[in-house]
């Protein structure tokens, strides 16, 4: 279990990257507006969404290099990403070099979050893998935290502050390409892509798996014959469907809306700027508390429950700062119900999100299934970014956050009735049972 752990926080500092990237922008977001000129529309199209259709595409295209060259190649390939990233986007002159950077930056997000799930999932027993992959979350949301409090730490310690708050990635990113190179490939990989039934063998003997005959022979079944790899094949349509609603309604949650945008809402709600930005701070610790809660939940309570308990906590939120901006209220009313949209975020969408696409989808198509996964999140998480500058400057606040309090009621009926239960079981009974020439893969798993 020692190996599994050290080879699973490995990789998954990979999402310390993406959540630092993520959210370091943010205390960009108006200086960089105010230096270059640039108007609403532009701002989202270029600056603040850049980075987000490089993750697009990234997310469209990682399962290439995954099946292809294998996971660890592809977790490489991410960490030198990041450094180029965060270096050229500190020392870019004009917006369209930062665009382009942020753009780099973005597909090694893209692609993490396609292949630090994937092998997590792949390495991971089934009574801990929920923990495991939810690693990959609990490193997202400590990268925010970092980056709100860097941003806080760095402001005004010289006139253009923002290339400190960007530029600073590149330590993380350095670590993180030392360390990966000292985990071994995917043994699951290695059977299905490599065909290396022998290297995989000693990989599972490093994880200290008991029974590996019995392992290697349930992963040689799933191999693919045919048509049946494809991803858009009969056979496989249930698991699709869940995938993409689940990372639609995590977007449409507004999550990321609230974490890119949380200097410029609490400003709306009437705080000075110093307040904004530690008040942004806050949301990272709120988002790391609850998100913790959700790692020691998922494999006890299960998937569905905790989605249950976050839709019913979206909802609530949601609804009462749209009441809080509709009747002018703002201040710290609206600081606290952000907060708790936050905590409901942490422990139910961003504890289970990475964890259950990567759970779907059988071991021949899960890379290109977690690709449709997260391309689906951040194609929603990129319009969003683009279009809410503009959207910022024609709706009114109440009306944001009560559409996305609507849609939260809609993920509520999806979790209910269509979701099914995850936790405890191997990946190839999962993907045996969630295959649409099984009917019984409907029937909910209470």
């Amino acid at each position: 279990m020692k190996t599994i752990f050290l080879w699973a926080i490995t990789v998954a500092l990979a999402g310390f990257l993406f959540g630092f990237d993520t959210a370091v922008i943010s205390g960009a977001d108006l200086p960089i507006q105010q230096l270059w000129q640039t108007d609403p529309l532009f701002h989202g199209m270029f600056i603040m969404s850049s980075a987000l259709w490089g993750t697009v595409i990234g997310a469209l295209f990682g399962s290439v290099p995954c099946d292809r060259f294998g996971r660890k190649a592809t977790l490489i390939a991410i960490g030198i990403l990041y450094i180029l990233s965060a270096l050229g986007s500190a020392l870019a002159a004009d917006p369209y070099t930062f665009s382009f950077m942020r753009f780099i930056g973005g597909l090694g997000v893209g692609i993490s979050s396609i292949a630090v799930p994937a092998y997590i999932a792949e390495i991971a027993p089934a009574k801990h893998r929920g923990r495991l992959v939810a690693m990959y979350q609990f490193q997202i949301v400590f990268g925010i935290l970092v980056a709100f409090f860097s941003n806080y730490l760095l402001s005004g310690i010289s006139a253009e502050d923002w290339r400190w708050m960007l530029g600073v990635e590149v330590i993380p990113a350095m670590v993180f390409l030392f360390l990966v190179f000292k985990v071994s490939e995917s043994p699951r990989w290695l059977i299905l892509h490599k065909r290396d039934e022998a290297a995989a063998r000693v990989v599972f003997n490093q994880l200290q798996e008991k029974d590996v005959d019995s392992i290697v022979s349930d992963i040689k079944r799933t191999r693919p014959t045919g048509k049946k790899s494809s991803l858009f094949s009969t056979r496989y349509r249930f698991p699709v469907m869940l995938a993409f609603f689940v990372a639609f309604f995590n977007q449409l949650s507004g999550i990321n809306f609230i974490i890119y945008f949380a200097p410029r809402i609490f400003s709306l709600a009437g705080l000075d700027s110093d307040s904004a930005l530690l008040s942004s701070a806050g949301v990272g610790i709120v988002n790391l508390i609850f998100t913790m809660l959700g790692l020691y939940l998922i494999d006890r309570a299960g998937r569905r429950l905790l989605m249950l308990i976050g839709s019913v906590g979206y909802i609530v939120s949601l609804s009462v700062v749209a009441y809080a901006f509709y009747a002018g209220i703002g201040g710290m009313a609206v600081v606290f119900f952000v907060f708790l949209f936050i905590a409901s975020h942490a422990i139910g969408q961003g504890a289970v999100i990475w964890v259950f696409i990567s759970e779907v989808f059988p071991n021949a198509v899960r890379a290109k299934g977690q690709s449709l996964g997260a391309s689906t999140h951040w194609v929603f998480a990129a319009l969003i970014a683009l279009l809410m500058p503009f959207f910022l400057s024609v709706f009114t606040p109440a009306t944001i956050f009560i559409f996305f309090a609507f849609m939260m009621v809609l993920q509520l009926v999806f979790v209910l009735f269509v979701m099914p239960e995850t936790k405890g079981r191997t990946l190839e009974s999962i993907s045996e049972e969630v295959q649409t020439e099984h009917p019984e893969a409907i029937v909910l798993t209470k």
